[in-house]
């Protein structure tokens, strides 16, 4: 084997040894997967928050369409409603 045929090889891993850890530490490396990463994992929880918050909305678009009792506990403590045949007391506060 030639002298120079062994050498490819071996510069070769000399510089795969030394670029290597350059790239995964580079700014574009591991500190920015790692930070991909972080993001993802936030912005799925904030997805699910999300798909909560709508099933909740759902819920309760449902029970305006449908359920006067519900409606009616809207306008009292919302709206300040009362009956017409209701009677309402107001003390002040201490």
């Amino acid at each position: 084997m030639r002298p120079t045929a062994a050498l490819l090889p071996f510069s070769l891993m000399v510089m795969a040894i030394m670029t290597v850890p350059t790239l995964v530490l580079d700014e574009q490396g591991l500190p920015r997967y790692r930070h991909l990463r972080s993001e993802v994992r936030d912005l799925r929880e904030s997805n699910e928050q999300l798909v909560r918050e709508i099933a909740t909305l759902k819920s309760e678009i449902e029970a305006l369409r449908t359920d006067p009792t519900y409606i009616e506990r809207i306008a009292r403590d919302e709206l300040g409603m009362v009956r017409a045949e209701e009677l309402v007391f107001q003390f002040p506060r201490p």
